[in-house]
């Protein structure tokens, strides 16, 4: 007998929470046939090593292939080191930048350690699809793109947006959604999950497996999880993203900062509550006599303790409370040690090498917003340079949450 739930538990389960399965009558099959089998299905999804930390908007995908392995099926972690070169157009308004192979192998080894925090080991298989794209051959690129026309391309939203508005759309943006679908082909995939944004590209990757006589994948969509900001989707490019390994005091922190408007959809996507806990914290969101810095407080310990265990919620939160409440300093600011200079250090520079801001125009942003002080003395000056005279110390404060101590040998 199998060891697979009946299809409609299995459905209940994984349809929660997702945008669209497609088409769900063929999944429903798929389902069936894998239980009266005894073999999972293999579940794929690709993530492009097009940063060096995976956040929590990557957990929304991550752990809807969790319910896929503790139902038993098989998970296929597609690291795109290959495509990550290319750059994903999905929603953008512009040519992205190719990153070097150097940049995107650091990233993809940063994926592969921080994916089980959250995925089963024993039931997740990782590749990178440099294994078969930097083997193909002019000819077979070329063969590729002539399975889709430039016509199709330009249905999907982005590309037709950025055409009829005279924004340029490159001859390698085109190869992306085919290059991802062909990772599909090779992998022999059943079910490709993806956010909303990918859903013409796990399409193209069912048409091309069709076109090749294979059985075409089903696909599930996810929604976006917005960001810090409470306007964007989480980035880090954009500095509204709460990396899953940064401190359990940084996570805190950045969840207390987001609108309450959002708290509803966090709860939903990235903290591990039940159904019946979730509905117990919406009637709590509901009543207007809930104070919803206390309802914040549960999201901000339950994603902590996800990433960092039991206790470090609660440890989060006494932290949080020294600096915000009573005004306190943190205990352990991390030392950040500068070279001696007559000429100073420019601050912007600084802050962004250091790793407080993901760029110097980020860095200038939060200078101008007034984010940055030096021992408590908001600066807001983006030419400012810091004096650096030997055995000098300064206290850097970037934003509500981030401190360091500024050293000068």
């Amino acid at each position: 007998m199998s060891g697979f739930a009946p299809v409609d538990e299995q459905m209940k389960i994984l349809a929660r929470g997702a945008v669209e399965i497609l088409p769900e009558a063929e999944f429903r099959e798929r389902l069936q046939a894998s239980r009266d089998s005894g073999t999972p299905l293999r579940i794929k999804e690709g993530f492009d090593a097009s940063a060096p930390d995976l956040h929590l908007g990557h957990t929304v995908q991550l752990r809807k292939l969790r319910q896929f392995q503790d139902l038993g099926h098989d998970v296929i972690f597609l690291i795109g080191d290959f495509t990550a070169m290319i750059g994903d157009p999905s929603g953008k308004s512009s040519t992205r930048p190719m990153l070097s192979r150097e940049e995107v192998l650091e990233n993809a080894e940063s994926y592969r350690r921080q994916v089980f925090k959250v995925l089963r080991e024993d039931r997740t298989r990782v590749v990178f699809n440099s294994e078969w794209a930097l083997k193909m051959s002019s000819v077979d690129v070329l063969r590729l793109s002539s399975e889709y026309t430039v016509a199709r391309m330009l249905e999907r939203d982005d590309f037709e947006k950025r055409y009829k508005g005279n924004q340029p759309i490159s001859i390698q943006e085109f190869l992306y959604p085919l290059f991802q679908g062909y990772d599909s082909v090779v992998l022999k995939s059943d079910v490709e999950v993806g956010g909303t944004d990918q859903k013409f590209n796990l399409l193209v990757g069912r048409e091309l497996q069709r076109g090749r006589g294979m059985k075409p994948q089903c696909v599930l969509t996810l929604p976006l999880l917005v960001g810090t900001d409470g306007k964007e989707k989480m980035s880090k490019s954009l500095g509204n993203a709460v990396g899953i390994e940064e401190p359990a005091d940084q996570i805190f922190g950045k969840v207390m900062s987001i609108p309450d408007e959002l708290m509803a959809e966090w709860f939903d996507l990235v903290s591990d509550l039940d159904a019946g806990e979730r509905a117990a914290v919406q009637a709590r969101l509901d009543d207007t006599s809930v104070n919803p810095g206390q309802i914040k407080r549960q999201l901000a310990r339950n994603i902590c303790e996800q990433y960092h265990g039991a206790g470090a919620g609660e440890s989060a939160e006494a932290a949080f409370d020294r600096i915000f409440v009573q005004k306190d300093r943190p205990d352990d600011v991390p030392e950040y040690h500068l070279a001696a200079s007559a000429d100073g250090h420019w601050l912007v520079g600084l802050i962004a090498e250091a790793g407080l801001a993901p760029s110097k125009k980020e860095a200038r942003r939060l200078l101008q917003q007034g984010g940055v002080s030096i021992d408590e003395k908001r600066i807001s000056d983006e030419k400012y340079n810091l004096p650096a005279t030997s055995g000098s110390t300064y206290l850097l404060r970037v934003g509500k949450r981030r401190f360091l101590s500024l050293i000068v040998d």
